[in-house]
């Protein structure tokens, strides 16, 4: 049974800081890309950040560069995103997602999604 379970969500005031990290089983985490989506109130989920299957490279979205890093470790199938110089826009439910393509097909999982709330 795959699973992906996100953790480390909460409400931290701007200019904090927050560790998202997500537990993966039931498939083969290191065949995975994986990436962290985020979606806040009447908006579309959007990606975050991802990082490639052994964790070689990395790629960020404009608004999160230079605050964010995303990171792996494949002996334990864990991904995590440490977020730094937090701001209110940054608050939205965030995503674990994992994805495989094959020239025959995508596999995605996804979590149930973590809340992070950014106020004063």
């Amino acid at each position: 049974q795959v699973q992906l379970v996100e953790s480390g969500g909460g409400l931290v005031q701007p200019g904090g800081s927050l560790r998202l990290s997500c537990a993966a089983s039931g498939f083969t985490f290191s065949n995975y890309a994986m990436n962290w989506y985020r979606q806040a109130p009447g908006k579309e989920r959007e990606l975050v950040a991802g990082i490639t299957s052994a964790g070689g490279s990395t790629d960020y979205a404009d608004s999160v560069k230079g605050r964010f890093t995303i990171s792996r470790d494949n002996a334990k199938n864990m991904v995590y995103l440490q977020m730094n110089s937090l701001k209110p826009e940054d608050t939205a439910v965030y995503y674990c997602n994992a994805l495989l393509r094959t020239p025959l097909r995508e596999y995605a999982y996804w979590g149930q999604g973590t809340q992070v709330t950014v106020s004063s």
